[in-house]
């Protein structure tokens, strides 16, 4: 019993990082796969495991040499919409800072391997209020061009849920569904 409680209590303590995925294939070049249309899907589940809503998310991305421009409209199952605009600098190799108009100051990430990882402060609408909240997001691209992301959210250290998404580039939908990629209507 005493080294099942070890085993436990040790496993709680990993933490993911980027060195995890160093030799992990397909490289992600952050850069180059949000450039162009990208249509994404996701979700979002609250602490309980109950999912709160779900989404999708029309997405343009150009690269100017130094910053990654992604233009984001959102579409909620409730059918109410959002733009986000994220102004993403590239720091480094392979490390990043980005911005956003909710954002609180700015959201630093690294690219290693197969994947993406930043952390960044925001001001989400929930209802009538604003809640600050602490995003950890991860982003892994699959072998078959499909781009994973887990963010986990916090407000006040505490957990209060997590998004799920799933990105394709839009002439890889079209050539799966043989028409246009949509919005959820």
């Amino acid at each position: 019993m005493l080294i099942l409680t070890l085993l436990t209590l040790s496993a709680c303590g990993m933490t993911m990082t980027e060195k995890d995925f160093e030799n992990q294939t397909p490289k992600l070049v952050l850069e180059d796969y949000f450039s162009g249309n990208l249509v994404a899907t996701g979700l979002f589940e609250d602490r309980f495991g109950n999912i709160r809503t779900q989404f999708t998310v029309d997405i343009t991305g150009t690269f100017d040499g130094k910053t990654l421009t992604l233009d984001e409209n959102f579409v909620y199952s409730d059918q109410s919409t959002e733009f986000r605009r994220w102004v993403i600098e590239k720091t480094g190799p392979n490390s990043y800072s980005g911005t956003t108009e909710n954002a609180i100051g700015e959201a630093l990430g690294t690219a290693s391997g197969n994947s993406f990882h930043w952390t960044y402060k925001f001001r989400l609408n929930v209802g009538d209020d604003v809640w600050k909240v602490k995003f950890d997001d991860w982003m892994v691209l699959q072998p078959n061009g499909v781009l994973l992301n887990k963010a986990t959210v916090y407000r006040w250290g505490i957990k209060i849920g997590t998004v799920f998404l799933s990105f394709r580039k839009q002439a890889a939908v079209e050539a799966a569904d043989g028409e246009p990629a949509r919005l959820a209507s």
